[in-house]
């Protein structure tokens, strides 16, 4: 089946829409990070930096590290970021951009997000690397696709919705898996994670600046929510939608973040940046072992 131009927009350069990446520019090892100006740390660790450009949020690199070829991207903020994301890179890889056709053999990515987030358990320090084994979409936006359920832990859903007295005007809250790849990767460095993927930084997150909440106690109830040996143990913004997204196209995708800000401790690290270069030295060297 042929994919129309309006569906996916390929530039006059021969690139994908927003990414601004042709489909021989992409490494089959890809890191995503929100802040674009974080680029600059991953391409440090890089022996060569073969390609790289940059659209709008979306700031890129390909290049070696440990041997092997590997992508950076920028995604910007949210989930909906997300969305553009992984359809685009899931394009690059498996769709034929002359014919407009599906690839016959499917080209299977590596996905790891790597940002910063908010953590609510006390026994995560600041400054803690939290590996999302479980990603908590509130974001609604896996609902926009078919076959959610597919890939989503309907259990797990249906006990936290239960829980926290979920308010019937916000979207069903979906929990999906990261890869059990990058699970195992990590499970030796990173705190088990059970990650709330936002759809805002203030009240989405239970920050009170100079409205109120639909949920007044969601922090509170967030926290003391535990079920199959996983607790809710921070907040971010993007993760849901990668290992949904991922999981439904067919990619090994997670999520790893240091806490620069510890909701129940009520403190934050705002000189954190040393903290996450260190993140990023570890995840390129696993990725690339």
């Amino acid at each position: 089946m042929r994919i129309p131009e309006s569906e996916l927009i390929i530039n006059s350069d021969g690139s994908i829409f927003h990414l601004h990446i042709k489909p021989e520019q992409l490494a089959d090892i890809v890191i995503l990070a929100g802040d674009p100006g974080r680029i600059a740390f991953f391409k440090e660790f890089m022996s060569e930096v073969e390609c790289e450009g940059a659209s709008r949020e979306f700031v890129w690199a390909t290049g070696l590290h440990n041997g092997k070829r590997i992508t950076v991207l920028s995604t910007g903020i949210g989930c909906d970021n997300i969305d553009i994301v992984m359809t685009e890179l899931d394009a690059l890889a498996n769709i034929d951009f002359n014919t407009r056709e599906i690839k016959p053999e499917h080209r299977r990515l590596t996905i790891l997000r790597l940002g910063t987030c908010g953590a609510i358990q006390p026994e995560i320090p600041l400054g803690g690397f939290i590996f999302s084994h479980i990603s908590v979409g509130c974001d609604g936006l896996l609902n926009w696709y078919e076959n959610r359920d597919s890939i989503a832990l309907l259990d797990f859903e249906e006990a936290f919705k239960k829980h926290v007295k979920w308010n019937r005007h916000l979207p069903d809250p979906y929990f999906v898996r990261a890869s059990e790849k990058l699970i195992k990767m990590f499970e030796d460095c990173t705190f088990k994670g059970m990650t709330i993927s936002a759809s805002g930084f203030y009240g989405p997150q239970g920050r009170v600046v100079r409205q109120g909440l639909a949920m007044p106690d969601m922090l509170e109830d967030f926290e003391s929510f535990e079920f199959k040996g996983y607790k809710i143990t921070n907040f971010e913004m993007e993760g849901s939608a990668l290992a949904g997204m991922a999981a439904k196209l067919g990619h090994d995708a997670g999520t790893v973040c240091c806490a620069i800000a510890h909701r129940y401790l009520k403190d934050a690290n705002t000189d954190y940046k040393a903290r996450v270069k260190e993140l990023v030295e570890l995840v390129m060297d696993r990725l690339t072992a």
